[in-house]
């Protein structure tokens, strides 16, 4: 409806460390909202890099931010990105992706691709919109966060923001064995759960 806060743009940048050479990846940045937040925070130090799909929101965004290494492409190649800049994981990755309009497949390749960059302590933060919460994709990608992560904790509701969103905090990436497995597990319960639904039906 709008472009993102400053507010929920301050919620999603919390990660970004007060020192030292961070590496911060933005997923799908759009018109920058969260870019120059992340920037001010930064403030010259470490590497921020934007993956935009968009070519023409791409080269907007590297025009107005020169310090930021701007590359279009879509975020599932976040990997092969990462390891062609020269860099062998992320401290940082925040995402202003739609990712309860985005499907099934898109939504489980860009969340491996984030786990499989961030650092051991690294952090992943990203957002929702509260009335989108109830839409069964938004519930698909909640289960996602917490077989891709050990710690998911939603944050408090930004209602400066058009329309109200809140913000996923993450940390801990599971191994990709670890997360296969409760990938597995959590398929398995879901299909326990249709087929007694359908014996009661």
């Amino acid at each position: 409806m709008a472009p993102s806060s400053r507010r929920l743009a301050t919620e999603v940048a919390v990660p970004v460390p007060e020192s030292g050479d961070p590496v911060v990846v933005e997923l799908g940045p759009g018109t920058g909202a969260f870019t120059g937040v992340i920037q001010e925070l930064l403030g010259g130090r470490g590497h921020h890099l934007a993956v935009e799909i968009n070519p023409r929101l791409a080269s907007a965004l590297a025009a107005r931010h020169p310090r930021v290494q701007v590359l279009n492409a879509e975020a599932a190649a976040l990997p092969r990105l990462l390891a062609e800049c020269g860099f062998g994981a992320a401290d940082v990755v925040i995402s202003g992706l739609p990712w309860a309009s985005l499907a099934r497949p898109v939504q489980r390749a860009t969340l491996d691709s984030v786990r499989q960059v961030l650092a051991p302590q690294g952090a992943f933060t990203t957002f929702g919109y509260v009335h989108a919460t109830c839409l069964a994709s938004a519930r698909r990608f909640r289960r996602m966060l917490g077989t891709s992560f050990e710690e998911v904790v939603p944050g408090r509701t930004v209602w400066g923001n058009l329309p109200p969103a809140f913000v996923y905090h993450t940390r801990r990436p599971r191994p990709r064995k670890s997360a296969d497995a409760v990938n597995l597990l959590a398929a398995q319960l879901s299909s326990r759960g249709a087929a007694r639904s359908d014996m009661h039906s």
